[in-house]
């Protein structure tokens, strides 16, 4: 009788949770927020190495890192008795203190121009005297920075370089023959923000004395035009975009001195046709570092040059069979003797100690694991406090070791993925901590990786994620025909009866040192898997050949292949799966935007045998398209490797389609041009292939604003549902 009431008992409790559970939907995750986690925006360690400042929409406030607690409030906008305030203060995005911790430069109303450049207005807070102050009131700029002395700021405006006096107010070009398309002084062109990471053109030396700046000259470089909607006539958007095998902008490095006013013009070789994709001062207020590198980008060098009679010298060298990565790291110590940088030379990424002199090269960590990021040195102690995949490709591990390469000790105690922010003299560090399932953690840690403080853990909505079900991420290996190891994650179905049959849809990246299959937190995506899962799909996500966290060796296999050894490994994934008990074989779908829309419409054609549908957002579907930078580095000009261009373009293989293939595109997308997509579709139409397409007008490659991600993931999630 107990036993029966018990029973009974239990089976009421599963049935009021099964009715308690909620489904995930496309809301919840792009319009209500009901995942959101929260964070900590902008953090700054002051000075003193025993404080921190972090914004939020009501000011600036700072922290002690010892007991994590508020000590006062440095800025507060839009309150009352601030002097010299006409009207309340936007909102302000980013700050930035002066050397002397008394002034505070803040950025707002941001606009964008590409993906990582826009404009601002920027405005000056004094803290003694509690005034803000706008910068310029002709104009908004790009990349405004102070001085290191603290009386200056610089400034790029319309492709010039502006100085304004912070006593004076005096505002001083010191450029003048910017111009839209043709000249820019001080910040990059669209290439080299986009595939080198940097718009900052300009960087004051220690004095203040001096700005060394880029002078791009794109006047031979062509001009790619998109057609901006909404108008009586449309808008047609032209900018400067090297193709593969073009001519790309000439660059120059000059320095302005202040004291003279003069512009030196560095001789940084007779080659024209290279990349400077880094330049920086040393501690020393007379030499400046350059990074110069080959069009063909498996030769690097790093020079030194004398900021007042421009001699030059070589520190560093570095070549490669295939082809370099610019440098995560470069380091110059306080020591001015050394530099720290990192490289793949031995097969993995590594940190080295460099002597200045060019005569000492000190590998630091050694192993067969890539090096993610420094996060701290303590010069004082000579530490380096590093992240590393040692304990798996998938994770992101702390470490600190000493300059000479020992005393090695992980300071992390779980498996996931870490990203620290250290204090000024690393005597203090904020974690942050996720893994596949977990939202992120905040922590504040001493030296030793001790934890002192709790920040924030997300409780709330780990909370919530469980209330909505508990499908997770699952990861695993399998092996390929060649014998090759691949890692995997899997989302499946909470009910999952492994003796039916489940349609199988992959998730594709597979980019050149790209990793989706890691251990952290996915965010949106995350959710949407979770959501087709309880649908009833099982969904998957490779890291084939030429993705990263796994030595060169591995990454570097697709030289001059592009596409074909990624696009067979994500075809036996879907056999290796399809021939699981539990999967439908004849149901196994594929998505992926940009490189993932190249792999995924090219899977769907040499693998018309496995897949039956596939989704491309934004895909490339030739490389002839795509920029300079990227696509040389990896199969050289079309000119010199037409095959390696040809054999693995979608395009080329249009009369292979047999299934469902829809192609999503923005028509304003700068980086994957909407040519791409109309060039599939042409290729298409001439074999007579049905296929499902949709567009979203003026929106670039991130295609998002207002409900646009929502609209784009309810079209995809219909075409899954009624298509596999």
């Amino acid at each position: 009788m107990k036993k029966s009431i018990i029973c009974l008992l239990a089976i009421v409790g599963l049935g009021y949770m099964a009715i308690a559970q909620k489904n995930i939907t496309l809301e919840d995750i792009w319009l209500n927020g009901t995942f959101s986690a929260k964070g900590i925006s902008e953090i700054r360690s002051m000075k003193d190495g025993e404080h921190y400042c972090i914004l939020t929409r009501k000011g600036i406030e700072q922290y002690a890192y010892k007991t994590g607690e508020k000590v006062k409030d440095v800025c507060l906008f839009n309150t009352p008795g601030q002097k010299e305030k006409v009207k309340p203060m936007p909102i302000i995005q980013s700050y930035t203190f002066d050397n002397n911790e008394k002034q505070i430069l803040l950025s707002c109303e941001f606009e964008p121009i590409y993906r990582h450049s826009g404009v601002s207005n920027y405005y000056i807070y004094d803290i003694e005297k509690n005034t803000f102050e706008m910068i310029s009131q002709n104009g908004k700029q790009r990349l405004t920075t102070f001085s290191p002395d603290g009386t200056m700021v610089a400034f790029v405006r319309d492709n010039n370089i502006y100085i304004i006096d912070l006593q004076t107010k005096e505002e001083k070009q010191i450029t003048f023959d910017g111009k839209i398309n043709s000249i820019i002084n001080g910040t990059t062109d669209w290439v080299y923000e986009e595939e080198f990471g940097i718009t900052q053109g300009f960087y004051w030396s220690p004095d203040s004395k001096k700005i060394a700046f880029y002078r791009f000259d794109e006047s031979m470089v062509k001009e790619y035009t998109m057609q901006m909607w909404g108008e009586l006539y449309p808008n047609n958007y032209k900018f400067k975009y090297p193709k593969a095998g073009e001519k790309n902008s000439t660059v120059d490095v000059l320095i302005y001195d202040l004291p003279t006013q003069k512009i030196t013009k560095l001789d940084i070789g007779s080659e024209n046709d290279q990349y400077i994709p880094r330049i920086k001062w040393t501690t020393d207020a007379n030499s400046l570092a350059i990074m110069r590198m080959n069009r063909w980008q498996n030769e690097m060098e790093i020079l030194l040059a004398n900021a007042t009679n421009g001699q030059l010298s070589t520190i560093y060298t570095e070549k490669d069979s295939s082809y370099i990565d610019v440098p995560d790291v470069w380091n110059f110590l306080s020591d001015g003797k050394n530099f720290l940088i990192t490289s793949e030379k031995d097969g993995y990424n590594h940190i080295y100690l460099c002597s200045i002199s060019g005569n000492t090269v000190k590998q630091v960590t050694t192993g067969n694991y890539d090096v993610v990021k420094i996060n701290g040195i303590d010069e004082k102690n000579k530490k380096i406090y590093y992240t590393s995949k040692e304990s798996s490709p998938i994770n992101s591990d702390l470490y600190v070791i000493n300059f000479d390469g020992k005393k090695k000790t992980k300071l992390s105690d779980k498996l996931g993925t870490y990203s620290a922010s250290f204090s000024n003299g690393c005597k203090y560090y904020i974690s942050n901590f996720t893994d596949a399932n977990t939202p992120p953690i905040y922590s504040i840690h001493n030296a030793k990786g001790k934890e002192l403080v709790m920040l924030q853990n997300n409780s709330d909505l780990e909370h919530k994620m469980k209330e909505f079900g508990n499908e997770e991420k699952e990861f695993g290996t399998f092996k390929t025909s060649e014998n090759v190891e691949l890692n995997y994650y899997m989302v499946k179905p909470a009910n999952f009866d492994s003796t039916k049959r489940h349609p199988i849809f992959f998730y594709v990246y597979g980019g050149p040192g790209s990793q989706q299959v890691v251990n952290r937190y996915g965010g949106s995506d995350y959710y949407w898997h979770r959501m087709l899962a309880q649908k009833g799909y099982v969904v998957i996500c490779i890291d084939g050949r030429g993705t990263g966290g796994r030595g060169s060796n591995f990454k570097k296999v697709t030289y001059k292949e592009l596409g074909k050894y990624e696009c067979v490994d994500v075809i036996e994934a879907a056999k290796y799966f399809g021939k699981q008990p539990w999967a439908d074989e004849s149901r196994i779908g594929i998505f992926g935007w940009s490189f993932g829309g190249y792999l995924s419409s090219l899977a769907i054609l040499k693998g018309n045998d496995v897949f039956k549908t596939a989704i491309a957002v934004a895909p490339v579907t030739t490389w002839r398209y795509y920029n300079t930078i990227y696509t040389e580095r990896f199969l050289r000009r079309p000119q010199e490797n037409a095959q390696g261009y040809d054999e693995n373009s979608p395009i080329n293989f249009a009369n292979n389609l047999k299934g469902n293939y829809l192609i999503i595109h923005g028509t304003g997308d700068d980086n994957v041009h909407f040519q791409n997509a109309l060039d599939m579709i042409s290729a298409l139409q001439k074999e007579g292939k049905e296929f499902d397409m949709h567009i979203y007008p003026n929106k670039n490659h991130s295609i998002y604003g207002g409900n646009t991600r929502w609209h784009l993931y309810s079209l995809m999630t219909k075409f899954i549902e009624e298509n596999l």
